[in-house]
């Protein structure tokens, strides 16, 4: 939630324009790889094995596999953000050719702050890696929290610091950077308590450490297709109209909210579980994957009609301030917002369904799944991009309409494999419960557009009535939403794994 509120000021601050481009893609190639080298790739590496270290009640052993991780994986992590820094300009023309061919200022400008973004790479690596731990040992609050520093920073550099600077944009750059250190030491008292904090070793040769590198490196690719997906995005967003990278930005920020509060938390919390159940053969394994499936179902299907429906009305109440952020800006993210939703439900399936396999120490199968998939959203964008941006000048929507398809194949396929492997049978009642989520969120949708109908044109609003009708739509949109899931016989008793995570 405070997320949001960063991306808020964000847009009252920096807006769309071209230094907010730069911004966002300076930000974005760190976040990504954080992806692979944090609580992306690494984690789904490092957590099983964890977790059968944990089994052998050995704790010498458990504090000798922590260490030689965290000396191997920190010398990588400031090795590569040693050898971004020094190729700013490299990495700036690979993920945004545009800028260099159509921006030379923007181009100079995102190469300059990936000096100083770059190595929040090595400093966030390390605090996924605490953050893995705590996870491992069912500590989830701290490391859950520990983004709540990130955003609380880039809000104080956007407000306060950034009006002090040449270039304003630059003090997001800082924070960014700042925020990175503090994560990092916010989560190392809580390590100490469990008496694990790490005293890094490096030595390649350790039996453990190889084991994690053996499964982290398909998994780099596998678990961040998603991911490599969207840096796509960013390339081709760079070639076509200004702004498309920041539209791209914005509305994807809205989609990462549930993904980020429930997708992401769920397979979080199912990895531990999963990995330990699978250790010990325990029977529950399919129930636990089945229940984790169900609630993102009962969470995705809603929010996909919800953002589809007042794609619009939430963009322009949230980010929509003056000439930073235009009204014709407002359009633009609220077509690429329609457009990755439909994908919502597919990016939260792949986070649970891919920790089916990462749990059993699987990693090669989700990357074979995962080259497919990448290639089918190349093969979406050359068929998407060209008309929407020649015929009606809104080539990102078919960026976010790749990647949204592309999506659902990745979920297809990683769904199918673990059924024909008998590693999940689905239980009893999907039918039944599918139709209910549907017809819900159907009414839902009903309702929703049915208000928007008589509401006033929310662009002729003052901001804060703006934000007073969208938290009137959204709330009682999700209450009638309940009530229909009450009638047709569903509870919250429901929402409780009962077996599953014991």
């Amino acid at each position: 939630m405070l997320g949001l509120v960063r991306d808020v000021v964000f847009a009252w601050f920096i807006g769309a324009s071209g230094g907010a481009d730069a911004f966002f893609v300076a930000f974005k190639i760190p976040n990504f790889l954080r992806r692979l080298f944090a609580e992306g790739a690494f984690a789904q590496a490092f957590v099983p094995v964890l977790s059968e270290y944990r089994q052998r009640g050995d704790i010498a052993a458990v504090r000798h596999l922590i260490d030689r991780i965290a000396g191997c994986l920190g010398a990588t992590v400031v090795g590569v953000s040693l050898i971004a820094v020094a190729g700013a300009p490299l990495l700036t023309m690979l993920f945004a050719p545009g800028f260099y061919f159509n921006a030379p200022e923007k181009f100079a400008l995102t190469a300059d702050m990936i000096r100083i973004t770059f190595p929040y790479l090595a400093l966030i690596s390390l605090a996924g890696f605490a953050g893995s731990i705590l996870n491992s040992y069912d500590r989830f609050a701290v490391p859950a929290l520990t983004p709540v520093v990130l955003n609380l920073v880039l809000i104080a550099a956007a407000v306060w610091v950034s009006p002090m600077l040449d270039t304003p944009v630059m003090a997001l750059a800082w924070g960014v950077l700042v925020a990175g250190i503090l994560q990092l030491l916010v989560q190392l008292p809580f390590l100490a308590r469990l008496h694990l904090l790490p005293r890094p070793r490096m030595d390649w040769r350790d039996p453990a450490v190889k084991k994690v590198l053996l499964l982290m490196a398909p998994a780099m690719f596998g678990v961040s297709v998603s991911q490599i997906n969207l840096l796509l995005d960013t390339v081709l967003a760079s070639l076509i109209s200004d702004g498309s990278v920041s539209w791209l930005y914005y509305s994807d920020r809205l989609i990462e909210l549930p993904l980020g509060v429930f997708g992401i938390a769920i397979a979080t919390v199912i990895l531990p579980t999963l990995s330990r159940q699978f250790s010990s053969a325990c029977e529950y394994y399919s129930h636990t994957l089945d229940w984790a499936l169900r609630t993102v179902l009962l969470i995705s299907l809603p929010a996909t009609v919800a953002l589809m429906v007042l794609s619009q009305p939430i963009i322009v109440a949230l980010f929509q301030h003056g000439e930073r952020f235009s009204a014709f800006d407002a359009r633009m993210a609220s077509y690429s917002l329609t457009a990755y939703a439909l994908g919502l439900t597919a990016f939260m399936l792949i986070k649970v369904l891919a920790t089916g396999y990462f749990s059993r120490q699987d990693t090669k199968t989700p990357v074979k799944i995962g080259i497919r998939a990448m290639l089918a959203n190349m093969a979406f964008n050359l068929v998407l991009v060209v008309p929407f941006h020649f015929c009606w000048q809104i080539g990102h929507v078919g960026l976010a309409l790749a990647t949204s398809a592309s999506a659902f194949l990745n979920a297809g396929w990683l769904a199918a494999g673990l059924r024909r492997n008998g590693v999940y049978q689905p239980r009893s009642a999907w039918g039944r419960f599918l139709l209910l989520l549907a017809a819900a969120s159907g009414l839902m949708g009903v309702y929703l557009g049915t208000c928007l109908y008589f509401l006033p044109d929310f662009i002729d609003l003052p901001w804060w009535q703006r934000l007073i009708h969208v938290a009137w739509l959204c709330i009682t949109g999700f209450l009638l939403y309940m009530l229909v899931l009450l009638a047709g016989g569903w509870r919250l008793r429901h929402l409780r794994p009962d077996f599953a995570l014991k």
